[in-house]
């Protein structure tokens, strides 16, 4: 039997949702089961993490304190107070650690965000798991610790150390994207007020608002129907409309759906997805829109005469058509990175930002964790602006060597070039194709989310976290109006792991939650893939296999590199006579120092504790 080990303390910055009071295992926390949840908020892997604890708060509030360790990937959300904006915008509903430094990170061993830590009420630490999809096996882990405890007398119920913040009264909430309606006015996604509002053409009067302002997913009229965080907005032709019974297609992102809204009455429908989030294998079949599972939506655009969807939760592109009421694949394979070629053979990370050019030749996407400008073109994929996963900054100038920071909007330009909603460096940038640079038009915005060109020619900023949308200054655009920004390079630092050059042992471990079991009823129950960057980092492991373990050989000649390792555990359960299925999946990114003295066994933990 391996040691028990015990918990180390929770050490960061600073609380949110405590009321100011700082929390410790030891004194405050002990006796309570605590779930660590290692986020950031960038991260849509983290964000799907928050929506499946939500039940498990509701369900065992009195026992289970679920604490927030927010370990930052991006320089902006080191800032407290995009921590706190973060924190309401999401409804975050339990204590937050602020862990700009990464100590708690550390101290935990973590090396995936989302991971979730379980700490039983005697301090020690019971189980940990990275990636999304354990609900399922927590609900199952912690009524036997409440069990264990209750016994034992060590559970200590009662209220938990959470406390709400106060929202400030205003017109919009963290809006997410807006889009030019027929009439001259504006359809807005106020996401964080779960509803769309449409606003007249001073982008500050509110007209009317659809949806009840009620986290949820039902249909109906304007004041019945419901959402849940809202973003991407969709304008459809008039003759498409005509044929499909609506107006404009809604991405519903945490809901996992795309809506419907007709214009005239303000009517919703679900038009595609099952409201469950997308955890299968990639085809590229023709799926009844209704009956496919989706992951996260984001944005939408009209493109190859279709609705083309960002699904960032799966870092794909999907197509959607309203008439023939189908959906499926159009771009990526699900892994998580930045690679050009033949659609759809490409990777992306969590895009966000969809737009057509004017004359239709084009399709350019915001790809937010690649920091990056992107687009489709003839069938392939191609990168304007960015460099991979973890190099950032606010630096303008040739193309090649410009940088931008987790951008989440994109707008076309009649004249070719491109707007960018640059959201954490709080800027609009200008990419222009035609001269192959970056500028910056316009900065010190509050977290941009998109960028909307009317029909006058007027260009409007989504400023998400000011609750506004704004006009950028006549002559932005313009050769005077644009500024040229070097405000340095970053690159997410997290401590790499030391590794021995030549054989190296990768063994990803998992663990069937309590009452489950591995799943071989459809094929083999496990799947590891792993890449590198730069590929030259592997001389031999690279690619698919079943086994969770793989001898990896690492190039000495090559001093340091990111493994770029997805992992997948197909699991049932055991004594059910229809068992339910799950799947435990996790993309890692994990960055590594190859020399004399670096270990030769690479541990990564999917669900258990590593030995």
């Amino acid at each position: 039997m391996s040691a028990r080990v015990r918990a180390p303390e929770l050490r960061g910055r600073g609380w949110l949702n405590t009321g100011g009071k700082s929390l410790s295992l030891k004194d405050d926390l002990r006796g309570r089961i605590v779930l660590l949840d290692f986020w950031t908020f960038c991260c849509i892997n983290c964000l799907h993490v928050l929506d499946e604890l939500r039940p498990l708060e509701e369900k065992y509030g009195d026992a289970v304190v679920i604490v927030g360790v927010h370990s930052p990937k991006f320089e902006h959300e080191r800032d407290p107070e995009a921590l706190a904006a973060a924190v309401e915008r999401y409804g975050v509903s339990h204590p937050v650690l602020d862990d700009p430094d990464l100590w708690t990170w550390q101290q935990y061993a973590a090396k995936a965000w989302p991971t979730l830590s379980v700490v039983d009420p005697e301090g020690y630490v019971v189980a940990t798991m990275a990636g999304e999809g354990h609900a399922e096996g927590l609900a199952r882990l912690i009524d036997e610790l409440i069990a264990t405890h209750e016994a034992r007398g060590t559970l200590r119920r009662g209220e938990g150390p959470y406390v709400p913040p106060a929202e400030p009264a205003t017109a919009l909430r963290f809006p997410g994207k807006a889009v030019p309606l027929p009439g001259g006015t504006l359809l807005v996604s106020d996401s964080a007020r779960h509803s769309l509002v449409e606003l007249a053409a001073d982008a500050e009067t509110v007209l009317r608002r659809i949806g009840s302002g009620s986290r949820g997913r039902a249909d109906g009229t304007p004041d019945a129907a419901s959402f849940s965080e809202p973003q991407g907005l969709c304008v459809l032709p008039p003759h498409v409309a005509e044929i499909a019974g609506y107006d404009v297609v809604v991405a519903d992102t945490v809901n996992h759906l795309l809506r419907g809204v007709r214009l005239e009455t303000g009517e919703v429908t679900t038009v595609a997805g099952t409201g469950r989030q997308w955890r299968s294998t990639v085809d590229d079949h023709a799926h009844d829109a209704l009956a496919v599972d989706l992951s996260s939506p984001w944005d939408l655009a009209w493109y190859d005469d279709r609705v083309i969807v960002a699904m960032a939760g799966i870092h794909q592109l999907w197509w959607y058509d309203p008439v023939k009421r189908t959906a499926g694949v159009y771009a990526g394979t699900t892994v998580e990175s930045l690679r050009d070629g033949p659609l759809p053979d490409v990777w992306m990370a969590q895009p966000s930002g969809l737009s057509a050019s004017t004359d239709g030749s084009r399709l350019w996407i915001a790809d937010s964790e690649t920091s990056a400008l992107r687009f489709v073109a003839e069938g392939e994929l191609h990168t304007a602006v960015g460099q991979g996963l973890f190099d950032f900054g606010h630096v303008d100038g040739p193309a090649a060597e410009a940088l931008l920071q987790h951008p989440l909007g994109v707008c076309a330009l009649p004249d070719g070039s491109v707007l960018v909603a640059d959201t954490y460096n709080g800027a609009v940038r200008r990419f222009d194709p035609a001269t192959g640079t970056v500028s910056t038009v316009a900065a010190d915005l509050g977290e941009p989310s998109d960028v909307v060109l009317t029909a006058d020619g007027e260009v409007l900023v989504v400023e998400s976290s000011a609750h506004r949308l704004t006009r950028l200054a006549p002559g932005a655009l313009s050769a005077v109006g644009a500024r040229t920004v070097d405000g340095g390079r970053r690159r997410a630092e997290r401590p790499p792991t030391a590794l021995a050059p030549g054989e190296v042992t990768l063994e990803v471990i998992f663990t069937p939650a309590p009452g489950q079991k591995l799943d071989e009823s459809f094929g083999p129950s496990t799947r590891l893939e792993v890449s590198a960057s730069p590929p030259e980092l592997l001389v031999e492991g690279a690619g698919v296999t079943t086994e969770l373990s793989r001898r990896l050989v690492l190039n000495a000649e090559v001093p340091a590199g990111v493994l770029q390792v997805v992992a997948q555990a197909a699991t049932c359960d055991a004594e059910a006579e229809h068992a339910a299925c799950h799947l435990t999946r996790q993309d890692w990114g994990v960055p590594v120092r190859v020399g004399p003295g670096g270990a030769g066994r690479l541990p990564l933990v999917l669900r258990g504790l590593d030995a």
